[in-house]
């Protein structure tokens, strides 16, 4: 039995509102369409909708939705319409309006800084919920960026006093005596996505004034050996590039008003064969302890250029079928 097409119409304040909703030359209609037996089409200031009833729902939600932003002043992506699109198949797409006005802070520009994903917006809550936070996940889901983001956060609301951002320098094998320059030109390659996330929130200038004071530092896994840290913020990037050795030393550097947020992806492990990785291992061991919080993020939460999350499915499709 076929089932019965029905048509819905949403009503638009003006034709702009109608080109901001189907974005520049229609992108955002043709990522809808190309996922839906649907049509849609613009008449004037009102958008139909032709389909079947199940289709009609979650349309109907999606656009109210995207409408909804586009009236908040919200500039939409093509990333947030295949997001609200993704949420809408099980009606969810209204939790898009509270990440969307949920601010943790803004960069020097001015520029505010939201969460962009529902597991994005649960690592955040459980970063200010719990001292020790592990987010796993694929590439470009802003578990670091998020991470510093929140650190920075802290500073400024006179939680903490200093934030430390690791890493551990796994292509030197941790003995950065080899290569050339100073600490600071040894370590920098290692470290720079660290520095990035720093400079995008805070400005060149300001990080570098922050450092030079000793409020921000920036270093190798290998130098937070022997030491307690107190009223600090501190982030272990890379962590799956960590022994069950080194992520022992470093968890237990935790000190009295200090939080840490441990981030990895367990996928892209670069550690000589036959080394168990230390945050697998953590969250084997861990994961039972109450105080301590495990954010896994899925292909979803990947906040990057839609092609990103298309190449990690492709990955996770391939490794599935040789397992």
């Amino acid at each position: 039995m076929v089932e019965e097409t029905k048509s819905i119409k949403i009503e638009l304040a003006n034709a702009e509102e109608g080109l901001a909703l189907f974005g520049p030359q229609d992108k955002h209609l043709q990522i809808i369409e190309a996922q839906t037996t649907a049509k849609i089409m613009s008449r004037d200031a009102e958008i139909v909708i032709e389909g079947v009833q199940g289709e009609l729902e979650s349309l109907q939600q999606l656009f109210d939705v995207l409408l909804k932003l586009v009236r908040g002043g919200f500039a939409i992506s093509e990333r947030d319409v295949q997001y609200a699109f993704d949420l809408s198949r099980n009606l969810q797409a209204d939790q898009l309006l509270d990440l969307f006005h949920d601010e943790i802070t803004k960069t020097f520009k001015g520029k505010s800084i939201r969460v962009k994903t529902i597991g994005q917006r649960k690592y955040i809550v459980t970063i200010r919920k719990k001292d020790v936070v592990f987010g796993i996940g694929p590439a470009g889901t802003g578990k670091t960026y998020l991470a510093v983001v929140m650190a920075i956060a802290a500073l400024k609301d006179n939680k903490v006093k200093r934030i430390v951002l690791t890493r551990p320098a796994v292509e030197a094998g941790e003995n950065l005596g080899f290569l050339p320059g100073d600490l600071q030109e040894k370590v920098d390659p290692y470290l720079r996505p660290l520095y990035d996330a720093l400079h995008d929130v805070l400005g060149l200038e300001q990080v570098a004034k922050l450092m030079e004071r000793g409020i921000i530092e920036v270093a190798p896994l290998a130098y937070m050996r022997g030491r307690t840290l107190n009223d600090s913020f501190i982030i272990l990037d890379e962590a799956q590039n960590t022994t069950p050795e080194q992520m022992k030393m470093f968890l237990t550097r935790l000190g009295f008003g200090s939080k840490m947020v441990i981030t990895g992806d367990i996928t892209q492990i670069d550690l000589p064969k036959g080394k168990k990785s230390g945050l697998m291992e953590a969250q084997r061991i861990l994961q039972e302890v109450e105080e301590i919080g495990f954010i896994t993020f899925a292909q979803q939460d990947v906040v990057r250029h839609s092609l990103v999350q298309k190449i990690i499915n492709a990955y996770e499709q391939q490794d599935s079928r040789e397992v």
